[in-house]
């Protein structure tokens, strides 16, 4: 997992309530097991017409929005079934960090153990936000992790809450899987003395 950086980025806008892990990736897109590959189907039902053409009235179809790296979206995102494809798909496609007034449970945490910062402001933050970009469609907002802050030309500044232990493995880089190898000096000391207490067990 990359380590996330705080940056400068187009900011897109996603004007909609309870988008539901069915939309940002459709179900007869789950085929592989691995992370990658699934940028190309996020939200395929919406960027597409039924001939395969980019859909004009979508709205990351938006020139302006080429290129986003932050997303914000209304109300309860990532809401729907389980699949952590969901955020495989945000992640592969360019987007790495969502902003909401909510976000369901599930998608919440599988955001961070994929490299994606889901900020949660309030209402009416979200309201100044989304008109800010409405109005200047390619608007660069600045996320700040270390600092906890996001900020927009227009004057926005706000601050958001994460929890440390999420911050700081975002900030490292550092997903499940890398977690416990930053472990490895402890887990070979634990099987050599299981080893030794155990040796029937490991006989060939």
């Amino acid at each position: 997992m990359e380590k996330y950086k705080n940056h400068t980025s187009v900011a897109a806008l996603m004007n909609r309530s309870n988008v539901d892990t069915d939309q940002i990736i459709a179900k007869q897109f789950l085929k592989k097991v691995e992370r990658t590959g699934f940028g190309i189907h996020l939200f395929h039902d919406w960027r597409f017409l039924e001939d395969g053409s980019a859909n004009p009235d979508f709205e990351l179809n938006n020139p302006a929005f080429e290129g986003a790296k932050i997303l914000v979206a209304g109300d309860n995102f990532g809401c729907g079934s389980s699949r952590e494809h969901a955020p495989w798909a945000i992640d592969d496609y360019g987007f790495n960090t969502i902003i909401s007034t909510s976000f369901a449970d599930i998608f919440y945490n599988n955001c961070f153990k994929n490299g994606i910062l889901p900020i949660v402001v309030d209402a009416d933050t979200l309201k100044k936000l989304m008109s800010e970009i409405e109005s200047n469609e390619g608007v660069e907002f600045t996320v700040n992790l270390e600092d906890q802050t996001v900020s927009s030309p227009g004057g926005i500044s706000v601050s958001f809450d994460i929890d440390g232990f999420r911050k700081h493995n975002l900030l490292n880089g550092l997903d499940d899987i890398g977690l416990t190898l930053k472990q490895t000096e402890k887990i070979d000391a634990y099987e050599v003395k299981h080893k030794q207490r155990f040796p029937w067990l490991w006989a060939s």
